[in-house]
């Protein structure tokens, strides 16, 4: 990742934290999975138990990701978070 993609993606993650309003569940997904993809690449690790909701819903959203180029996977993360700033 070069310098500059990796300063906005930063930015974008401390931006997150003081959107204007709640994004719904979905989007809250898109985001983490978004982000894991762009700072981790591929999900990694046991998938969380049948009674751990959230935690099985995260990664399945981050696994659906699988593949993706941690490049773009920022790239998306960067544009959707300039979406819901509005």
């Amino acid at each position: 990742m070069n310098d500059d993609l990796k300063a906005r993606f930063t930015q974008a993650a401390e931006s997150v934290k003081q959107l204007p309003e709640r994004p719904d569940n979905d989007t809250l997904l898109k985001l983490y999975a978004l982000y894991k993809q762009g700072s981790h690449g591929d999900v990694y690790g046991p998938k969380p138990g049948f009674f751990d909701f959230v935690g099985t819903a995260k990664y399945e959203s981050w696994a659906k990701l699988r593949s993706l180029d941690q490049n773009e996977a920022c790239r998306q993360y960067i544009e959707l978070v300039k979406e819901l700033k509005g």
